[in-house]
């Protein structure tokens, strides 16, 4: 498995139908499991490290670890294993927030998160499925750009179209 150690990238999620828009710019390892199959490992900066984008006005508000006491000021960890037709992405190390997506071009596919419970009992996850519209991987030889385009949904309930984007500076 060739590795490619500290590569800088920019994840984007930004929602077409609602006010959601993310970006976060740090490093990622890229491995590669064969010719057109990868694993991703991205590490966003702490949340008092971090630069929360206004959506109403597109300025850059620098994030007071005060202002949310409640957000944890640990690393959130990415895993991405990627293939031509298929992504899974799956986020631990916050205490906060757990989730799987599985996207796969033209097709249903799984997202489950999981939410803090005080309790010593093991959380069930909230299980949602999404639909996969455009999965677009641009690998040569290691990912350039990752774009996947999907509407997430709760039964027959559509909780809105989303754009994950992933630029790899190389």
């Amino acid at each position: 498995m060739l590795t490619y150690y500290r590569k800088p990238y920019c994840l984007s999620l930004i929602s077409t139908d609602q006010p959601v828009w993310s970006v976060v710019e740090t490093a990622v390892t890229v491995y590669q499991k064969d010719r057109n199959r990868f694993l991703l490992l991205l590490t966003a900066p702490s949340v008092n490290e971090s630069v929360v984008q206004n959506s109403q006005n597109l300025e850059n508000t620098p994030c007071q670890e005060q202002d949310h006491p409640h957000l944890p000021s640990t690393p959130q960890q990415w895993w991405l294993e990627i293939a031509p037709n298929q992504v899974t992405m799956t986020q631990q190390g916050n205490a906060q927030l757990s989730y799987r997506h599985f996207w796969q071009q033209g097709a249903y596919g799984r997202t489950r998160y999981w939410l803090p419970n005080e309790s010593s009992q093991h959380n069930q996850p909230i299980r949602l499925h999404n639909f996969t519209r455009s999965l677009i991987l641009k690998a040569d030889p290691i990912p350039e750009q990752l774009r996947v385009e999907y509407e997430l949904l709760a039964g027959n309930v559509q909780l809105g179209s989303y754009i994950l984007n992933l630029e790899i500076k190389h």
